[in-house]
C-alpha cells in the first residue's frame, strides 16, 4: 500500500497518490493493482493497468472509495 498526500499551508490536499501494489497479481503499471491519483492535475483511477477519470474532486471521497475497494478486493481473495 502506498499513500502519498501533499497539502498546502492551509491543510488543503493539492496532490495525492493512493495505490495498492502487488506484482504477483499484476505485473504491469509497476505492480499497481488499484490506485487513485491526481498526476498532471487530472484526478483518475487505475485498475490493472487501465486508467479512467473520476467524477469527484473531494479527496475525502476518493480516499474512502480507495479504502473500500481495497478492502473488498482483499476480502474477495481470501
Amino acid at each position: 500500500m502506498r499513500r502519498e498526500i501533499w497539502v498546502d499551508a492551509s491543510g488543503k490536499v493539492v496532490r495525492f497518490n493512493l495505490a495498492f501494489i502487488n506484482r504477483e497479481i499484476h505485473r504491469g503499471d509497476n505492480g499497481r493493482v488499484l490506485g487513485y491519483d491526481s498526476q498532471h492535475g487530472v484526478w483518475h483511477r487505475h485498475h490493472l493497468g487501465e486508467a479512467s477519470p473520476v467524477e469527484t474532486t473531494s479527496f475525502d471521497e476518493i480516499e474512502a472509495k480507495f479504502e473500500a475497494e481495497v478492502g473488498a478486493y482483499l476480502k474477495g481473495r481470501r
